[in-house]
């Protein structure tokens, strides 16, 4: 794998069903270096009105793929070499963002706003991280929660002088 191979940072959106949410993480996704989207399971594509309003634009030019079968998607990228880390709240097996030596290159994973990552897929992963909450509520928006981490993961991607 080449060394701007080795750099890739990839989402797959696991059954999102918020077009809004999409939208958002296209724009988020374009802020914070992400080379590609992937579009699993039901998650909705580009064009579409609901996608444009919240991402502004960003959906005509971030690559974006959909593949139904996110299980076989992430199935491909983990051949491909991907470090595969899914974005959960704070339940089960899951270390907190930040908390983890990131290696690229690197697939987030991020699931429906209510059940989270399918279990198939959840399988799957090398490794499964949260953010950490301070208040009562124990998630956050899923754009809202996809922008922390890629902003977290895209300074990983920026060497420090």
């Amino acid at each position: 794998m080449s060394e701007t191979n080795n750099l890739l940072f990839y989402v797959l959106l696991n059954n999102v069903r918020s077009l809004h949410n999409v939208g958002s993480i296209f724009r988020s996704a374009d802020a914070f270096g992400v080379d590609k989207i992937i579009l699993g399971g039901y998650t909705g594509s580009p064009p579409h009105k609901e996608i444009s309003k919240t991402a502004l634009g960003a959906e005509t030019w971030i690559p974006y793929a959909a593949q139904f079968n996110t299980a076989r998607a992430l199935g491909e990228l983990r051949k491909q070499g991907f470090l595969c880390v899914g974005l959960e709240n704070n339940r089960g097996n899951t270390r907190a963002l930040g908390e983890f030596h990131l290696t690229f290159p690197l697939a987030l994973v991020v699931g429906n706003e209510v059940r989270g990552i399918t279990p198939a897929v959840s399988k799957m992963l090398d490794v499964m991280i949260h953010i950490p909450m301070m208040g009562k509520k124990e998630s956050l928006n899923v754009g809202v929660a996809f922008g922390i981490a890629a902003f977290i993961i895209s300074k990983a991607k920026i060497p420090s002088d």
